[in-house]
């Protein structure tokens, strides 16, 4: 599928790597088409920030990224009943994002870990949801994200 996206332009993905999303986003139920895009050169899509392209409405993209990149106990409560939609999940077919929020305040940069991404990797099926536990939607991220990079420097 070629489409012409705002933010990287004309893209090519192949139609077996959209992820089906029955529900849409928290916000946007009517996109249920999205491909993961991240820099393949930096091979480090865990670590970086990526963004959930809608194939639906090529005018929106929602910066993500792994949450265990900044809360690596993260490891939220979900009903089986509410994830059913997605098939069988398993601990090597589950991949999880958040959402990211960047400020014009960087200092603010935050992630939304109220309201996780799963995504069953085996059948592409995706959803959004809203987590039992008591995770905070603004999760700030900065001081530790700016601690990394000057470990990774050294």
């Amino acid at each position: 599928m070629r489409v012409t996206t705002r933010i990287f332009g004309e893209i090519e993905i192949a139609d077996e790597k959209i992820i089906r999303m029955e529900r849409g986003m928290i916000g946007f139920p009517e996109l249920n088409r999205f491909a993961l895009i991240y820099d393949e050169e930096k091979g480090q899509r865990e670590s970086s920030i990526m963004w959930l392209q809608s194939m639906d409405d090529t005018d929106i993209a929602f910066p993500v990224m792994d949450p265990h990149a900044v809360k690596e106990d993260y490891n939220p409560n979900v009903s089986e009943e509410i994830v059913a939609p997605l098939g069988t999940l398993t601990d090597d077919n589950t991949y999880v994002l958040v959402t990211v929020t960047v400020p014009k305040n960087i200092e603010e940069f935050s992630v939304n870990l109220k309201a996780p991404i799963v995504v069953n990797m085996d059948n592409l099926k995706g959803m959004q949801l809203i987590v039992e536990d008591d995770y905070p939607i603004k999760y700030r991220v900065y001081e530790m994200l700016k601690a990394n990079n000057g470990k990774a420097g050294e």
